[in-house]
């Protein structure tokens, strides 16, 4: 299933995407995609909602504004290096067990809204990332059952302002978590439909421009690995979000570093899940 949001900004509904392409509202009989639609069993009634023929159903003009396809999660937990090509134009070295970060929640957004730059930003970057989406409450999950608490699938921007991550002292969360800075979507693509995550084509382009081109298989922790990881250190609750890391390419990473500015436009995608796209706009 392919499962999106619609609507304003804070009053988004749920829907489906059908194997036709053709996009149907399914507020009619759920409320909405967030942490008790996955843990009281959402999935399972959405697929057979589907199966019957989507009763109540409406078509969504394709010219609705498109939400984050998961109602704001409770965590966005975050994998630093987690592709070897990246942790060395990073710099410090190649880690030898995950290195876990947070972005606040309140940086959701849609997968086509606008990024806003704030005041003051001197380096912004972009990060394509595969997200996994938690299907259930995962504590201290073994490696062989991981899968099991996985939902499914979406495109991740992680943008970063690099001087508030790198050069203000503290953690990274200071420069990760600015308002618009986590845009997903543009679907949230289930388990089933998508039988190998380490296998996909991750890419950015930035005004036309292709900066990214890697591949899921290249991630040093597995996603198995990583929601057991996860697990070990926070309670994982229905609906949190995890992205797994980016490959080489980002702006930062270039000789010399390839910041973005207000109207430049930037394009991720996974080829099986679809891509997202952003305009940088000023916040003055």
């Amino acid at each position: 299933m392919k499962l999106i949001r619609h609507g304003d900004p804070g009053r988004e509904s749920p829907g489906v995407i059908l194997e036709d392409g053709s996009v149907v509202d399914a507020s009619s009989e759920f409320r909405d995609f967030d942490e008790g639609f996955f843990a009281f069993g959402g999935l399972e009634s959405l697929r057979s909602w589907i199966n019957d023929g989507c009763p109540g159903g409406s078509l969504v003009d394709a010219d609705v504004r498109r939400g984050a396809p998961v109602a704001r999660p409770s965590k966005l937990i975050c994998v630093g290096k987690n592709y070897v090509d990246h942790a060395k134009e990073f710099g410090g070295g190649v880690p030898e067990e995950p290195v876990l970060f947070m972005k606040a929640s309140s940086a959701c957004s849609g997968p086509y809204d606008d990024v806003v730059i704030p005041a003051n930003c001197q380096k912004l970057d972009y990060e394509v990332e595969l997200a996994v989406v938690i299907s259930q409450t995962a504590k201290n999950v073994p490696d062989q059952d991981a899968m099991n608490y996985v939902a499914g699938y979406t495109v991740i921007c992680d943008y970063s302002e690099r001087a508030w991550q790198k050069e203000r002292c503290g953690q990274w969360v200071k420069g990760k978590s600015l308002d618009t800075f986590a845009p997903f979507g543009p679907c949230l693509l289930t388990t089933d439909e998508l039988q190998d995550p380490h296998s996909l084509c991750l890419w950015t382009k930035v005004n036309g421009d292709k900066r990214q081109n890697g591949w899921s298989g290249n991630m040093m922790f597995s996603i198995p690995y990583l929601v057991s990881y996860i697990s070990t250190y926070m309670t994982l609750l229905p609906g949190d979000i995890i992205a797994t890391g980016t490959p080489a390419g980002v702006g930062m990473g270039m000789d010399p570093p390839r910041y973005l500015s207000v109207g430049d436009h930037v394009e991720l995608g996974i080829k099986e899940i679809g891509s997202i796209a952003q305009r940088v706009i000023s916040d003055v």
